[in-house]
């Protein structure tokens, strides 16, 4: 998967937005909060958040680790997005989207629900 085919599936969800952080990141969002992080600089690495149970495990996978800054919150860190098959990074990426969706405030998801 390059950076490209990211930005594609990313946005592909319900809500999606993209916006550039701290200068070189580009972040997916729903509802102001992101699912999906990556740098605009090369080697394009991946961050995403997991479940509790998967964290651990995949901290110590060769090429993953937890996520500098937000690691506390269960993110990974894909250190380069061609190391890993799209199947397994489509399959933590929608995940990481519905627990950011799933962990929204009530009013929140509503207000994206009558948005559809």
């Amino acid at each position: 998967m390059d950076i490209e085919e990211l930005r594609t599936f990313c946005l592909a969800f319900p809500h999606a937005t993209e916006d550039v952080k701290w200068g070189h990141d580009l972040c997916f969002c729903i509802a102001g909060k992101m699912f999906c992080v990556t740098g605009l600089d090369a080697p394009h690495g991946v961050s995403f958040k997991v479940t509790a149970e998967e964290f651990e495990e995949l901290s110590v996978r060769p090429g993953w680790m937890p996520a500098p800054y937000v690691a506390r919150y269960k993110w990974v860190l894909v250190k380069d997005l061609a190391s890993e098959s799209d199947k397994t990074l489509k399959k933590y990426i929608k995940q990481s989207y519905e627990l950011i969706l799933a962990g929204l405030p009530a009013k929140e998801r509503k207000k994206l629900e009558t948005k559809k």
